[in-house]
């Protein structure tokens, strides 16, 4: 159809330069008008039909900075048979913002934004296992109460599990005098002068075999 167009236009033209009379003109150059008009519809930029389709693209979202915690390693705690309670003192708290993991020998409390700062409290090794799920947070205006719902009734001796350092390992389960000597060690790393010289006589005499018993002379 452009060809056309440009075909037509093209004999028209040469017909206005030749036409004598002016209404002749008028009507050539009336129909010249149109079909450059038509002309100029039927061509399509080439810049419009080569514009690439946008492509939505997500929204990326700066990465937060990582929250900084001040520990609160200071708290009191309660039991009975049943559960264990602990308190942390503590102000100004929504407990909308507070965060809490409760797993079967562990506890972590997070507390955001109270007067700016961000407070934890995590117990990584629980005393014995609990039941996370029945376990609560309760906020008052001055403490939070933290309550454990006990796997098992009982009472516990600490609300940390630790380590026994006086259990003997597999060699001093054979040589009884092994745990003995361990605690002497300590004593004497822990003890004043007098504890010192008491524990490094009673050393001697077992080593030269003059007391059968190397705790004779402190106990």
């Amino acid at each position: 159809m452009a060809d056309d167009l440009t075909l037509d236009l093209e004999e028209l033209r040469n017909l206005r330069s030749s036409a004598k009379r002016p209404r002749v003109v008028t009507l050539i150059s009336s129909e010249i008008d149109r079909l450059e008009k038509l002309s100029k519809e039927a061509v399509v930029p080439t810049s419009a039909a080569q514009a690439p389709t946008p492509i939505a693209t997500a929204k990326v979202v700066p990465a937060s900075p990582s929250v900084t915690y001040s520990t609160l390693s200071s708290f009191s705690w309660e039991q009975d048979n049943d559960k264990v309670k602990i308190y942390i003192s503590l102000e100004g708290v929504d407990r909308e913002k507070i965060k809490t993991e409760f797993k079967s020998s562990a506890v972590d409390i997070m507390i955001h934004d109270v007067n700016g700062k961000n407070y934890r409290c995590a117990i990584p090794k629980l005393h014995k296992e609990i039941e996370p799920e029945k376990c609560k947070v309760l906020v008052k205006p001055t403490r939070i109460v933290i309550t454990l719902v006990k796997a098992s009734k009982g009472n516990w001796l600490d609300l940390h599990l630790k380590d026994d350092k006086l259990k003997p390992g597999l060699d001093k389960e054979k040589d009884p005098m092994a745990g003995i000597m361990d605690l002497m060690k300590n004593m004497y790393e822990e003890g004043d002068d007098e504890m010192k010289r008491t524990i490094a006589k009673a050393w001697s005499d077992a080593r030269s075999g003059n007391s059968a018993d190397p705790l004779k002379g402190y106990r």
